[in-house]
């Protein structure tokens, strides 16, 4: 699938105060926008994740998949400060000629939000038929429902939260000290930091899994005194973000991440979470030591129509992207509850 490229050409004003030029975002489509223009699906992605739902839920989302484009219009776009098509820290800065690289500014997933919004309107979309995302991604979600709150009609939040939680932030500091470690960080190139964010991944993947996990998956026999398994599949993650993605990107969307609280300028969370309209299904992970079982519970306490799943899977906070299994059964008994089969007339 080819990512096409939306441009906002005029000033992007984010929450910091701060300018943004203009931007791009990468973006895909599946599937056509029907006649009634009711069956958008809007995936939002996760920290590392790209505009292309495909490959990275493919569990989920395809041809002959639960979201199937013959039946729905599918929209991803790459958030602000990420790499696959967005407009982020390697970008050209129009003021200087020269990349962002250290001076891009700041990121709130309000301001990523803002952006969608906009590619929104320039696809013509005046109402999404259900809006979901997993972890930043269902940050991006929970705030988008908020500020456009007749927009959505049906909000999968899966293993995300209301409020980023200092546990969270504290993962997400460390990280950005392991890559401001490198001393190639300080440089102005591209690829400045990438030991340190080979050490990042390597910590974030902690907070992904857990102890159950590793014990079962990288387990070594009684004669091993060294070349462990979890230390091979620890430096083997690191590898493989650092082959695909930048430490100026990591650093920006970790912070965006941290910035994430609904209740910023309207109250309460209560409050803001009390604005969504949407029919509402919020996905905690039993296993998951990053976005807990409690984060969930605060977003269901809070969105006045809807429904709290608890999912057992083995794998953590990752279980959002391996349990597809279990999100179609869950996915599908929610539309069933709500006649969207029936209203659609489609098959699901």
């Amino acid at each position: 699938m080819s990512t096409k490229i939306y441009t906002y050409k005029k000033q992007f004003q984010l929450e910091s105060g701060r300018i943004l030029q203009g931007f791009n975002l990468g973006y895909t489509t599946l599937g056509k926008l029907n006649a009634e223009r009711n069956n958008v699906i809007w995936v939002t992605h996760a920290l590392t994740a790209n505009a292309n739902p495909e490959e990275w839920w493919n569990g989920l989302i395809g041809k002959g998949k639960f979201y199937n484009p013959e039946n729905y219009f599918i929209v991803c776009a790459n958030v602000l400060g990420s790499c696959y098509g967005s407009t982020g820290p390697l970008s050209k800065n129009p003021d200087s000629g020269n990349s962002y690289y250290h001076n891009f500014p700041d990121l709130t997933i309000r301001d990523i939000v803002k952006s969608l919004d906009l590619l929104r309107t320039h696809l013509g979309i005046d109402q999404i038929h259900t809006l979901l995302g997993g972890s930043l991604g269902g940050q991006q979600a929970v705030e988008w429902a908020i500020e456009k709150s007749t927009l959505v009609r049906h909000l999968f939040l899966v293993a995300t939260n209301a409020q980023h939680s200092p546990w969270g932030k504290a993962f997400n500091e460390s990280q950005r000290l392991a890559i401001k470690s490198d001393r190639t960080w300080f440089n102005y190139a591209d690829d400045a930091g990438l030991k340190g964010l080979k050490t990042a991944r390597s910590m974030a993947l902690l907070s992904y899994r857990n102890y159950d996990t590793y014990a079962t998956t990288q387990q070594d026999d009684d004669a091993k005194i060294d070349a462990f398994k979890a230390a091979s599949y620890q430096n083997y993650q690191g590898e493989k973000l650092v082959e695909r993605f930048n430490a100026f990107s990591y650093w920006v969307l970790s912070k965006a991440m941290d910035s994430h609280n609904v209740a910023r300028n309207k109250g309460s969370i209560k409050n803001a979470l009390n604005q969504i309209k949407a029919k509402t299904l919020v996905v905690a992970i039993s296993s998951d030591i990053l976005f807990p079982v409690s984060e969930s519970k605060v977003l269901q306490n809070g969105i006045e129509n809807s429904e709290l799943l608890v999912m057992d899977s083995l794998y953590g906070h990752d279980g959002f992207l391996i349990e597809t299994e279990q999100l179609k059964i869950e996915f599908e008994k929610f539309y069933k509850k709500n006649e969207i089969v029936k209203r659609l007339k489609i098959a699901i």
